[in-house]
């Protein structure tokens, strides 16, 4: 089982900052090795900055699905909406936060 960090975590990974149905990823963040369901989270918790994916990184399975709790790749999550392995749609807004996440 993987450990999800950040703030009011439910079960399928929503944090106090993102809580709509749709919210149930947490990211691997590549500085601490560890899962947060959103930047604010690994700030708020961390005492260093985070660090991005490289593109030479994506097929890292850095993305887990709160819902069916299997992680899948960078690339897989940036160029689908749904989680490949149990059909959950996450939210289409988190592409606006990419750039927090990946080097793009």
């Amino acid at each position: 089982m993987v450990n999800i960090y950040g703030l009011t975590v439910d079960d399928e990974s929503r944090c106090e900052h993102y809580q709509t149905p749709l919210d149930i990823i947490a990211i691997k963040f590549k500085c601490c090795n560890k899962f947060y369901p959103c930047y604010k989270c690994h700030n708020e918790c961390e005492k260093h900055e985070a660090k991005r994916w490289g593109k030479s990184e994506f097929d890292e399975h850095a993305i887990l699905c709160g819902v069916c709790k299997q992680t899948i790749s960078i690339n897989d999550y940036m160029l689908k909406e749904v989680c490949p392995h149990c059909d959950s749609r996450f939210n289409h807004r988190c592409k606006y936060h990419h750039h927090l996440y990946f080097k793009i």
